[in-house]
């Protein structure tokens, strides 16, 4: 039952982190329902992104950097479940 609620919750963060980099892509809203929740999907992922930047620092290319830790998070996220036998990871 404790695996089980672990994988769902490694699913749920997935697509949390997926959403957050489509996010990165357009302008956040300046106010309302909007903003609110761009800041409840940073306030969950960067956590855990700082931390993975903090071991491997962005990559730079030029005048440009790659941030590579949230390949390295989904990564590690598919190892965790694929560990605890997740049937339904990505």
């Amino acid at each position: 039952m404790v695996t089980r609620i672990v994988c769902i919750l490694l699913t749920l963060y997935w697509f949390v982190l997926f959403i957050r980099i489509l996010m990165s892509w357009f302008p956040g809203p300046r106010s309302g329902a909007g903003r609110t929740f761009f800041e409840l999907v940073h306030d969950v992922t960067e956590p855990v992104l700082r931390l993975v930047r903090g071991l491997l620092p962005p990559i730079r290319m030029g005048g440009m950097g790659m941030d590579l830790s949230p390949i390295i998070v989904f990564v590690a996220i598919g190892v965790l479940q694929a560990a605890l036998g997740c049937s339904f990871g990505l």
